[in-house]
């Protein structure tokens, strides 16, 4: 095991360049408004876009909880890979619509398109605060793969919570001086380390271990030595079919907040479309890193902790270089989705609850959105993260149930007319507590995840309530789907562009 202190210099480095480079994002401009704060003035080109949106659903689980979840679990952790084809589909649909939403109707957050289309600033602010859930849930993740990476580079020199201290401090300076563009040039730095860092050290722990350049002779160890693991339900026999099936579902019906503030960031919705077509050759990251958990299988069998597996495996068979370059990696994973994130919940907070609630103006507004990153750093994400809860995937799949309970919002946004608020807002309801109920006292029935259960009674009863209760005024309705499916016409019915009848 490395005794040398480099892996902590280069650590530390990055975090040094991370900083220069969000502070120097800000470029001279005035960052009083949320339309330069929050959305970057709609300026981001589709390179900066790519990485901005692939590094930022990268994170901390691709260093630590995917191979953790290689090593205790096997071929389930493919979930995502699926999980993140999926969003590259939903970035290509969804996502110009969504920011011709924001040039067009002058929104900012989420919850601020969602009170629009429904007339309701109340459910607009109940949807930011549950998809706030899911959110804090994420930046808590990668600010304890973050923390806990500082920890073994520094030979646990510094503890977590100063770990979690640091990393937080320093994503709060660079966050409050330059907001979205420190977000999307932080995100273009740390994607393209990530990539590499995450090839290097896969194919040189294959190589380590099987003598081969690949990661064939990975698998074919695993193939006649341990099986088990590459079949469900996984080397522990505790991932179904069932939940691995739902955990996907309700990770594709998550639209997260800071997805949506990407989309609304981008210069045109050409510019998003080729983004999300290119978002696939990213997502190549995910694999080296879960071979690396694989290998763990048989070179580490008895780990306490199966988040650790790569950085135990670095520690003990890789270059002290090569480590170094791992701790910067999986800081560049986890800083860069904890950092939309906390961006998206100060901006939710501040225009979707507080603006309505206490009649604030924009300015004012503004300026509270980059004052509350502190309290929400301070008294909820840094309390839990230095708790250090075991498992990181688990709290993201938990997050991501709550956030998925928002669906019935989007359904009326993209699909259908008839949605009403009150639909909405009992789809809601029902769903949270469901959800609630299904991951604190009974958690996850007959081996399905808690959020899909919230969704079977949420959606029926979303339908229900939207056909009971009066529908949003038409000419609300015409706005919003003349961009989700141009050419309808609420008299005739029509959902697709005239033109196209013709042809």
């Amino acid at each position: 095991m490395t005794t040398s202190l480099l892996p902590l210099w280069i650590t530390l480095g990055y975090i040094g360049i991370a900083l220069f480079i969000g502070l120097r994002a800000r470029g001279g401009r005035v960052m009083d408004s949320l339309e330069e704060w929050g959305v970057a003035g709609r300026s981001m080109g589709p390179v900066t876009l790519y990485l901005l949106i692939a590094a930022g659903s990268i994170s901390a689980y691709t260093f630590m909880g995917a191979p953790g979840w290689a090593y205790s679990k096997g071929v389930a952790v493919f979930y995502v890979v699926i999980y993140l084809s999926y969003l590259a589909l939903v970035a290509w649909y969804c996502g110009p619509k969504v920011w011709a939403f924001g040039q067009r109707f002058g929104h900012v957050t989420q919850g601020a398109a969602i009170a629009d289309r429904y007339q309701s600033p109340l459910l607009g602010g109940l949807a930011a605060l549950v998809m706030s859930i899911g959110s804090l849930a994420y930046a808590v993740l990668q600010t304890i793969g973050s923390a806990y990476i500082l920890s073994v580079m520094s030979g646990g020199r510094i503890p977590v919570w100063v770990g979690v201290v640091v990393i937080l401090g320093v994503i709060a300076i660079y966050l409050y001086v330059s907001g979205q563009r420190a977000i999307g040039l932080t995100n273009a730095f740390q994607g393209i380390l990530m990539l590499v860092v995450a090839w290097t050290v896969g194919l040189w722990a294959a190589h380590h271990a099987t003598g081969e350049l690949g990661f064939a002779g990975v698998f074919d160890r695993l193939a006649s030595e341990r099986p088990a693991f590459l079949t469900l339900p996984g080397g522990d026999g505790k991932m179904s079919f069932a939940f691995w099936t739902t955990s996907i579902i309700v990770s594709m019906l998550s639209f997260m907040p800071p997805v949506w503030s990407q989309w609304m960031s981008a210069r045109s919705a050409e510019t998003i479309r080729r983004s999300a077509t290119w978002l696939p050759t990213y997502y190549i990251v995910v694999l080296p890193m879960v071979v690396v958990g694989f290998i763990g299988i048989t070179a580490l069998p008895n780990l306490d902790r199966a988040d650790t597996v790569a950085l135990e495996y670095a520690l003990q068979h890789l270059p002290s270089w090569l480590v170094g370059l791992l701790g910067a990696g999986t800081l560049a994973a986890a800083m860069s989705s904890c950092e939309p994130f906390l961006h998206s919940v100060s901006m939710a907070y501040a225009k979707d609850i507080a603006q309505p609630l206490f009649r604030l103006s924009e300015a004012t507004t503004a300026r509270l959105a980059r004052r509350l990153l502190i309290p929400v750093m301070a008294l909820i994400v840094a309390p839990v993260a230095i708790s250090e809860p075991s498992n990181l995937i688990m709290i993201l799949l938990v997050g991501l149930g709550f956030a998925t309970q928002v669906l019935p919002a989007f359904i009326g946004m993209f699909l259908w007319t008839r949605a009403s608020r009150w639909g909405v807002l009992a789809g809601i309801a029902s769903g949270f507590s469901v959800t609630l109920a299904f991951t604190l006292i009974w958690p996850n029935p007959l081996g399905v995840h808690a959020g899909f259960w919230g969704l079977m009674i949420n959606l029926p009863l979303f339908v229900v309530v939207s056909c009971l209760t009066p529908p949003v005024r038409d000419d609300v309705v015409e706005r919003f789907f003349a961009i989700s499916a141009p050419g309808f016409s609420k008299a005739t019915g029509n959902t697709f562009p005239r033109s196209s009848s013709r042809r």
